[in-house]
């Protein structure tokens, strides 16, 4: 029997970002590059705005003509026209003044927008009742963006604000780092198909590759099915070199058995030209991982139990997606503070993965606010991952949390790329 060797949770971060590469990049349409990786840094190719705009239903003013404007000693400007929206402003003199909607142009020697509230007109003349100062209620030209200024750093995820900012700005295409192609295949002679409706005695389906590829899919991935393999090396070999030759990534789920995680482990070793990159972590659960680069190409292997390949994933294969599509640094994890509801029991040594259900209610101290009430069960139990919101991390130093405890909740669901 082989005898693995276990690395600590940040130890296998590590490798991952120093082992795992970026894909290529590709440049596509804006309507097209929502959720992808911005592979290079992007200048604002012109200023934003173009002109200087006014924030309020008003007047251009020159702000000088307005000093000392008051109710009891208005400032008397000649009324020069109003500007629509979409048009170009006409320039002004001192002493006169030009209507602007909101939005609307600021005509050239005016540099302050006085409220249409603050004002009366008078035919020909507006009376000013009270002063402006240079800039108010103005977005200057070039205030959001100047020709040159960093718009978008290599890596930024592109949400729907960044394709609004880019659209602003005119810029109808953007380099991106290509989706992975990621291959998940499960392992066992105990596995069926998840699409089998009369499940026969002594088979399970196989519920790990839709959950796994749902995963990979709001990371910003294209998952594809491999199928099930049985649990023997050749089938395992050549199902393996096929998923290579047609993915950027592997994803292999199950074997767990101690003669199929030995031989699974030295097909890696071979295929990865003699070094796994990873044997084992200390996490609970999910100790049982693998990790190699084979042909270049990142094959993680994640335990056959649910509760266990999820904590996996969420853990360690979603940093190998990160860095395929240019991440250095991992996305935020959004999370909850909350009191914990119970005593969590740990063993130093290892980081637990502790399942937990938010509720809102009193705590200890009377205020109310998240509790969160730790959800236990073995790793093949599926009702603990459906009423989960969240998990907390033990830290492999502690000897568990204590009920009363404030945690972290990692939320579930929200470290994506949509």
């Amino acid at each position: 029997m082989r005898i693995f060797s276990v690395l600590s949770p940040e130890e296998v971060v590590r490798i991952i970002q120093e082992a795992v590469r970026p894909l290529p990049k590709e440049t596509v349409p804006l309507e097209e590059a929502g959720g992808r990786v911005c592979a290079n840094e992007v200048l604002a190719p012109e200023d934003l705005p173009g002109f200087s705009r006014s924030t309020v239903d008003g007047y251009a003013v020159y702000s000088g003509d307005t000093f000392g404007a008051s109710e009891s000693a208005p400032a008397l400007l000649n009324f020069a026209g109003e500007v629509r929206m979409g048009e170009e402003a006409p320039p002004i003199e001192r002493g006169a003044c030009l209507y602007v909607p909101t939005g609307g142009m600021l005509p050239e020697n005016s540099d302050a927008v006085v409220m249409v509230e603050y004002t009366e007109a008078l035919g020909d003349l507006v009376q000013v009742l009270r002063p402006v100062s240079p800039g108010e209620n103005v977005i200057s030209r070039g205030e959001d963006f100047r020709k040159g200024d960093p718009v978008l750093e290599r890596g930024r995820i592109l949400r729907s604000q960044e394709l609004g900012a880019l659209s602003a700005l005119g810029i109808r295409t953007i380099t991106v780092y290509s989706r992975p192609r990621v291959q998940v295949l499960s392992t066992g002679n105990e596995l069926v198909p998840y699409t089998t409706e009369a499940l026969p005695k002594g088979k399970v389906r196989d519920c790990n590759a839709p959950m796994l590829m749902e995963l990979c899919r709001k990371k910003g991935a294209i998952p594809r099915y491999g199928g099930i393999l049985e649990d023997d090396s050749s089938v395992f070999r050549e199902a393996l070199q096929y998923a290579l030759q047609n993915s950027d990534f592997v994803i292999l789920s199950g074997g767990s058995s101690v003669g199929t995680r030995d031989f699974t482990a030295e097909i890696l070793e071979e295929l990865s030209g003699g070094r796994l990159l990873v044997e084992g972590v200390s996490i609970q659960p999910g100790k049982p991982l693998l990790l190699a680069l084979c042909q270049g190409k990142p094959v993680l292997g994640l335990p056959g139990h649910p509760v266990s390949a999820l904590s996996s994933f969420l853990l360690f294969g979603s940093r190998i997606l990160d860095r395929l599509q240019g991440r250095d640094t991992p996305p935020y994890q959004p999370s909850v503070r909350a009191e914990l509801a119970l005593n969590v029991p740990s063993k130093p040594g290892r980081t637990d993965v502790v399942r937990v259900k938010l509720s809102w209610g009193k705590q200890k101290n009377g205020h109310p606010g998240w509790q969160a009430v730790p959800l236990f069960g073995r790793s093949g139990i599926l009702h603990t991952l459906t009423e989960a919101d969240g998990f907390v991390l033990v830290p492999s130093i502690k000897e568990g949390l204590l009920e009363g405890e404030t945690v972290e909740v990692i939320l579930y669901g929200c470290n994506n790329y949509e």
